[in-house]
């Protein structure tokens, strides 16, 4: 049997049922109204009233009998009516929420309900809306991200075919070839490296050796990578002590990866003699590590979207960062291995110039 005449024949039950109940009781209870009342009409009217008993209950029986009848129709074909109108409203819900599943099970992730009321089936459209909103966000991401391993995989296979092309025409020597070519190959590798990186980030399947670390520890590990390479690219970096025994609970070799993502787009972005500044600082909650850079600011929504996979920020960013190489993914693994140690990494940043990345771990034990 179709929804609709089983929810129909349902609330045309109970009805019947309270009706014929209603019917029942009313009958059952009338006779000792009838009766008190009958009672009271003959003391009124004196003696000649006791002869007129019987005439006057059976009346009265007969009246409310009728009365009631007449009532309890009514009564059901408006409930019948009322409840045809409530189960076809169910119906209706129901096959568009059939209907909507079936076009997002078909790939139409624009397919949407009709908001309308304030009841649970108006929950029940807004929670398939948002699904709807959140699996197309899903799909955009999906094809995006194809689109951009893509387009990073172009620009090596790119380099390969023409340093292969120029192998084969004699045009350049095979030493000079073969460097290039393994300089594009672990371009390649360190892609791929971590993309299966963010997969295992994203996945939560990342093996974590959690313990106490001194920050000092790890400050000292990020000034001697990159002091070396700033000087290079004619930058400053400001590697500020703790002044304190700071400790937190975190995979020392994570947060050197953290660590040294962050300061790996620092140093991208940042004009020649600009500076980059390192220090950290206990917090309510556990220690903050901040790296500060003066490269080009962030637009509110490059604050939003900077840790998404490829994302690409304004135009300014991006020439800047056209010489420095990178996969795209560097603050996606950031932060995706900041939360699986109890912590995270957040941005700040003026519209011009300047940004901070803030690094957050859960305080450690003292020893």
């Amino acid at each position: 049997m179709r929804l609709l005449p089983r929810l129909f024949l349902s609330h045309a039950s109970v009805v019947a049922l309270t009706v014929a109940a209603l019917f029942v009781l009313a009958e059952l209870l009338a006779p000792t109204f009838i009766s008190h009342h009958v009672e009271e009409m003959v003391a009124l009217i004196g003696p000649a009233g006791r002869s007129l008993r019987d005439d006057l209950s059976r009346g009265m029986r007969d009246t409310f009998t009728g009365a009631l009848l007449v009532a309890s129709g009514i009564a059901l074909c408006l409930s019948f009516l009322t409840a045809y109108l409530a189960a076809r409203r169910v119906v209706r819900a129901v096959r568009l929420l059939s209907a909507g599943s079936l076009a997002i099970a078909e790939g139409n992730y624009l397919r949407r309900l009709p908001e309308e009321g304030q009841d649970e089936l108006t929950d029940l459209a807004r929670n398939f809306n948002k699904m709807a909103r959140t699996l197309a966000e899903v799909e955009a991401s999906r094809v995006e991200l194809i689109t951009n391993v893509a387009h990073e995989l172009r620009t090596p296979l790119t380099a390969l075919q023409g340093y292969a092309e120029a192998l084969n025409d004699g045009v350049l020597p095979p030493g000079h070839v073969s460097a290039a070519i393994l300089r594009e190959t672990r371009a390649m590798e360190r892609l791929t490296s971590d993309l299966s990186l963010v997969s295992r980030v994203e996945a939560g399947k990342i093996d974590l050796q959690v313990r106490s670390v001194q920050v000092a520890e790890l400050l000292n590990v990020v000034h001697e990578r990159f002091s070396l390479l700033a000087e290079n690219r004619g930058l400053t970096l400001v590697v500020t002590p703790t002044g304190q025994a700071l400790t937190v609970q975190a995979d020392p070799e994570r947060a050197a990866q953290v660590l040294a993502n962050l300061l790996s787009n620092a140093v991208k972005y940042t004009q020649l003699g600009g500076t980059i500044k390192v220090m950290a600082e206990q917090t309510t909650h556990g220690v903050a590590i901040r790296v500060q850079d003066d490269g080009p600011g962030l637009t509110p929504d490059d604050q939003r979207r900077i840790f998404e996979r490829f994302y690409r920020t304004d135009l300014s960013r991006s020439r800047a960062a056209a010489s420095g190489g990178g996969t795209g993914v560097g603050l996606t693994i950031a932060r995706g291995l900041a939360r699986a140690m109890g912590g995270d990494v957040t941005v700040a940043a003026g519209a011009v110039v300047g940004t901070v990345f803030t690094f957050t771990l859960p305080p450690g034990t003292s020893a």
